[in-house]
């Protein structure tokens, strides 16, 4: 049976409740049994809205990847209940079984490095998801130059990584994960490799491409520079949430 009851969040336009992109509710994993058993998430609930740029703190261990991992529908949670996009994707079992499909549909990622394919170019390297995904040759690369000009690297656009800076390299990494619409982007330590100059560009990205795309944006981080750059922090503790911290603007 699927949970009704909504988690706080932001209000729309006239009050009225924003629908959550992404909506937990008592989301636990293990691995192992017995002896050998580690709980990496623990009955874990939360909504995430349009338009919010979340941090997800915790110390090493605490279940953050992992957490990322069962909202991008790459680790099976254990137990509980999940909903992405107005679909409910898990309830005790997984409910789609393309879950690449799923995942093509409705999610992008960004990784601590870029990850960028060093044979192809810029719009090579933005385009080849659109590819995946069966979309005509000269659509793809139409809107990965489209994202390119609209995270401002658009001047790089025939450059290969090993030419780019670490901050131009995120920026064409942050445009791959676009590049099929996803309204929830899921960040795993985005600014580690970068300097604090170049971190706060890539944060401020996220907040415009949040803004912009009307999407929520949730990202692990141990960078302290950029926690002003969140709407909210959450931290994890053993696999619980610990509570959440406002960020005041």
């Amino acid at each position: 049976m699927e949970p009704r009851t909504a988690l706080a969040g932001p209000d729309g336009p006239r009050g009225r409740a924003v629908a959550p992109l992404v909506e937990l509710r008592n989301i636990s994993k293990h691995f192992g049994a017995g002896e050998t058993r580690v709980d990496a998430l623990r009955d874990v609930s939360l909504d995430l809205h349009p338009g919010e740029v979340i941090g997800l703190l915790g110390p090493s261990g605490s279940g953050k990847t992992t957490l990322l991992n069962v909202i991008g529908c790459i680790v099976e949670p254990s137990s509980g209940w999940m909903r992405l996009d107005g679909e409910t994707v898990y309830d005790e079992k997984w409910l789609r079984h393309d879950l690449r499909a799923l995942r093509l549909e409705k999610i992008g990622f960004i990784f601590q490095f870029h990850n960028l394919l060093p044979f192809l170019d810029s719009t090579d390297n933005v385009a080849i998801v659109l590819d995946m995904a069966r979309v005509e040759r000269g659509a793809a690369r139409a809107r990965a130059v489209e994202l390119l000009d609209y995270l401002e690297v658009g001047n790089r656009r025939n450059a290969f990584p090993a030419s780019l800076s670490g901050g131009e390299a995120q920026r064409v990494a942050i445009a791959r994960a676009l590049a099929n619409r996803p309204r929830i982007i899921l960040a795993d330590e985005p600014t580690a490799a970068l300097d604090s100059q170049r971190a706060g560009i890539v944060m401020d990205l996220l907040r415009k491409v949040a803004r912009d795309q009307d999407a929520a944006v949730i990202a692990v981080t141990h960078d302290e520079k950029i926690y002003n750059r969140f709407d909210r922090i959450l931290t994890l503790r053993d696999g619980r949430l610990d509570g959440e911290e406002r960020e005041i603007r």
